[in-house]
């Protein structure tokens, strides 16, 4: 399908589901997001220090933004349905940032587990919470004077705004490279009794809206089938690893449970589980019907087909390697692709994944009472 028809169908499916977005109750002052590389609008590298390089942001920012991606992420395009300005990452001073209808605390790379010498980012779910008590400590203090009342959030703003939250991912891909299947299973209840914790932390400091994905299809990322697919009796039908998806089905099983848990708790409390592995494994199963015509080889990468990656390259940079220079290139068209670098989506692949978020179709509000592996 030529790139045209695919962008103007995404963009007529995408208004649709606007418009049934805006006819139920999606409307908040300010936006609380934390998580992984899936909603970072810049976290990590601004608190790292580094800057990624083209063609990341190719699409919509024409420039890198911080984000893992060739343009928009999924928290970009439900923060529009919401008619808010895109999240700034908390840790990001340059450029007059503005937090008046929210933060972004995500950070790519980031764990529900406390990080570890070996960790990509420090910045654990743990700290992600501390990060914002001591945003909302400061704002608070600010308020007082009235003096930067355009730039933070008001008081009211921390019990009417939603607090979004999409992690986990890389506490199961992580622990694959030295746990089996059956150790990592039997710590999904330890991972999820943190995420606990964290999340009592923002009920006790006034959050009442709770927006929470679970994690997608693991095993479906080039990154994985090139570490843990080499041999085909490791892959499904879909040509992605059984063991990494086994773990994230079993994962959500769980945090769906704790999500009822959650509700039974707080009865003030509103809790949304979304279910992205169901969108994303139907948009990887199914991905002609909706445009897309690669739906694991990576767009950004080394390597050429089936899957384009090489971990020894990341996307955009160019490195020797054995005495040959090599360079990891974008794609003549992201567009028709799923997967950008080869651990995240494309641009259109996430409006894809917010327009099925915004029928409200993958979306449990209310919680059953009674759920298996309840925490």
């Amino acid at each position: 399908m030529a790139s045209k028809n695919v962008v103007a169908f995404q963009v007529v499916t995408f208004c649709i589901c606007l418009a049934g977005a805006n006819s139920v109750d999606f409307s908040y002052p300010a936006v609380f997001n934390f998580g992984d590389s899936n909603s970072d609008t810049g976290e990590l590298a601004a608190g790292l220090g580094f800057l990624l390089v083209p063609p990341n942001g190719q699409n919509f920012f024409k420039t890198p933004s911080g984000r893992f991606c060739d343009g928009r992420l999924i928290v970009d395009f439900l923060m529009d349905a919401m008619k808010l300005p895109f999240l700034n990452a908390y840790m990001d001073s340059v450029g007059w940032p503005n937090f008046q209808q929210g933060c972004n605390f995500a950070a790519a790379g980031s764990t529900i587990l406390p990080a570890t010498a070996t960790s990509i980012s420090p910045f654990g779910f743990g700290v992600q919470v501390s990060q914002f008590l001591r945003f909302r400590a400061r704002v608070l203090q600010l308020l007082q004077g009235k003096k930067f009342d355009q730039y933070v959030p008001t008081e009211d703003y921390f019990e009417k705004g939603l607090y979004m939250f999409d992690i986990g991912q890389n506490d199961l891909a992580g622990a694959f490279y030295s746990k089996t299947l059956d150790q990592i299973l039997a710590s999904i209840l330890t991972t999820l009794l943190e995420f606990e914790t964290g999340i009592k932390k923002l009920y006790d400091h006034g959050a009442r809206n709770f927006w929470i994905h679970n994690t997608g299809p693991l095993g479906c990322l080039p990154q994985v089938v090139a570490k843990f697919g080499t041999n085909p009796s490791k892959l499904d039908e879909l040509g992605c690893v059984s063991s990494h998806n086994q773990a994230a089905k079993a994962f959500n099983i769980q945090l769906q449970a704790f999500c009822s848990k959650l509700k039974g708790q707080y009865p003030d409390a509103n809790v949304t589980h979304v279910d992205i592995f169901a969108i994303k494994s139907d948009l990887i199963a199914n991905y002609s019907k909706y445009g897309f015509e690669q739906p694991i080889m990576a767009c950004c990468g080394y390597g050429g087909p089936t899957l384009n990656f090489d971990s020894r390259v990341s996307c955009g940079l160019t490195e020797i390697l054995n005495g040959t220079t090599i360079t990891a290139k974008g794609c003549t068209d992201s567009s028709v692709y799923v997967n950008w670098d080869g651990t995240h989506y494309t641009e259109a692949a996430n409006q894809y994944v917010a327009s099925q978020i915004l029928t409200g179709n993958y979306s449990n509000t209310h919680l059953a009472d009674k759920m298996p592996f309840l925490l």
